[in-house]
């Protein structure tokens, strides 16, 4: 015992530690949790977006449904807090609204920065009467978040489903990922801005417009980028 409480008191023990990335879908979580050999016991799918996404430390034997429920716990606390201090004249009216919008923006977006003008976008379009038309909404629906690994299809584009958003006015019926605390702030505070459209630039980023006319010209630069990058070389089989 003598020699167990030294190695406590000098840092000497063994941490352990599970991280949800931002953008994780709940069955994302689940496999995460049950792929993790030093928990124990079972834990069920969350409901999607009930997580907040972070690094969770853990001692070796702790119950898998235990620590779910502090992600949960995590979620709902910091939900709370910004929910506190969200902007007035927002176009939704429940936090777990706040948390479907959440969801878009974080799987729209891998660039930190433009989360805020992604969110800004969308509330945008949500007051205007717009459909939000997002592309990880459909794929969503389809896959409940996995890679598709081709493109969307056009009569996917045109199917009705509840998660089609191009075909849906308002919000999606549930989050389609585990948003991140960054994404959950800007969707509750997102600034001021007349844009509407946004488009991907060739770099990882997107370009913002205010009209469909400039949207329009950045849709061509980009397909002209497209069409400008060299076709996959074919590997020959063996």
């Amino acid at each position: 015992m003598a020699t167990v409480l030294d190695d406590i008191r000098n840092g000497r023990v063994v941490r352990h530690f599970i991280t949800i990335p931002e953008g994780f879908t709940a069955e994302m979580v689940a496999e995460a949790l049950s792929s993790e050999a030093s928990l124990t016991g079972d834990a069920a799918t969350p409901p999607e977006g009930a997580v907040l996404p972070d690094t969770y430390q853990f001692e070796r034997g702790d119950d898998r449904a235990a620590v779910l429920k502090r992600m949960m716990d995590a979620r709902d606390q910091v939900l709370a807090m910004l929910w506190a201090k969200r902007r007035p004249d927002l176009p939704f009216s429940t936090p777990e609204q706040a948390i479907i919008l959440a969801s878009v923006v974080e799987k729209e977006t891998g660039v930190a920065s433009e989360r805020p003008r992604v969110a800004a976008v969308f509330v945008n379009r949500l007051k205007s009467g717009m459909r939000l038309e997002s592309d990880p909404t459909i794929i969503y629906g389809i896959s409940r978040g996995k890679p598709l690994g081709r493109g969307i299809r056009l009569s996917e584009l045109t199917s009705p489903s509840p998660y089609n958003t191009y075909m849906i006015d308002g919000l999606p019926p549930t989050a389609i990922a585990n948003p991140g605390r960054a994404a959950i702030a800007a969707v509750l505070d997102p600034p001021q801005t007349s844009e509407l459209f946004f488009v991907a630039d060739g770099s990882g980023g997107h370009v913002f417009a205010s009209t469909y006319e400039e949207h329009r010209r950045n849709v061509e630069r980009w397909r002209a980028l497209e069409k400008a990058q060299p076709a996959p070389v074919a590997k020959a089989k063996p």
